[in-house]
């Protein structure tokens, strides 16, 4: 998976958010994401798998797996149409 062009990712002030830049993605605005959003981001800027965001997950927050499996972030820029 992989977050699709036409998006862009980017820090104001203190904050980080993604911005649509081209008709490619149907979205009108801006979302702000939290550090580990921007995180998450940052990984499926290239093609990551599922199994290698888990990981990198892990090693980032020192957390477990299951707690690193719940992708109810990544389900939804699925659904809002992020992602390729």
């Amino acid at each position: 998976m992989k977050i699709k062009d036409g998006v862009m990712l980017r820090t104001v002030a203190d904050s980080t958010v993604v911005v649509p830049y081209s008709e490619a993605v149907d979205f009108n605005g801006m979302i702000t994401l939290n550090r580990t959003g921007a995180f998450i981001w940052k990984q499926l800027q290239t093609e990551t798998t599922r199994d290698e965001l888990i990981a990198l997950l892990i090693k980032e927050y020192s957390i477990d797996e299951a707690t690193a499996g719940a992708d109810s972030f990544i389900k939804r820029l699925g659904e809002e149409g992020f992602l390729e």
